[in-house]
């Protein structure tokens, strides 16, 4: 049986979990304390127990995303050439149509963290990891100006998922030639 302690780590990650889908379907501002709770399964007043604020939840909720995503991405790439990683990372990209939840939870919280200052602070120490670590697998593989490439290439998967939102018709497959040439591959 488990403990209280299991019970509410289970019950906030039900309210992460609640919260990362309603961004994607009714948008940042959208989301309320009984609209996560619905979705939870749970009482409301657990949101507040668990969460100082519904934007705390919303926040904890798009790093925790965020962090799996990039760290995913990067450890893809990490044991194989630049031209086979700029290849799995744009298989993997294929999965974010602009318009699905996860790209909506990202785009949501990229501008919620023009207002949301620890947001903005725990997604600018992701991307730089990010980016730190996708240098460091370029400058392993002899690719000049790992940092410059490291930083075009996180600006344009995060536009190229933006512009695909856009316009679906935005073939990733086209893009990625022109990156491996980047990379040397």
């Amino acid at each position: 049986m488990p403990n209280s302690a299991d019970r509410g780590r289970r019950t906030r990650e039900q309210l992460i979990d609640a919260a990362a889908a309603l961004v994607g379907e009714v948008g940042w501002g959208a989301v309320t304390t009984r609209l996560v709770a619905e979705r939870a399964g749970v009482n409301a007043a657990l949101v507040h127990y668990h969460f100082a604020s519904v934007s705390d939840l919303l926040s904890t909720a798009a790093l925790q995303f965020a962090t799996r995503i990039l760290a995913e991405s990067a450890d893809a790439v990490r044991a194989v050439p630049p031209a086979e990683g700029i290849e799995r990372i744009f298989a993997d990209l294929g999965r974010f149509t602009g318009t699905d939840p996860e790209s909506l939870l990202l785009a949501e919280a990229f501008l919620a963290a023009h207002r949301l200052p620890a947001l903005r602070d725990g997604l600018s120490v992701l991307v730089v990891d990010f980016r730190a670590r996708i240098a460091d697998w370029l400058r392993s593989s002899g690719v000049p100006d790992a940092d410059a490439v490291a930083l075009l290439l996180g600006a344009a998967l995060d536009g190229l998922v933006l512009h695909r939102a856009l316009d679906p018709s935005v073939d990733f497959d086209v893009v990625a030639g022109p990156l491996r040439r980047l990379v040397g591959g």
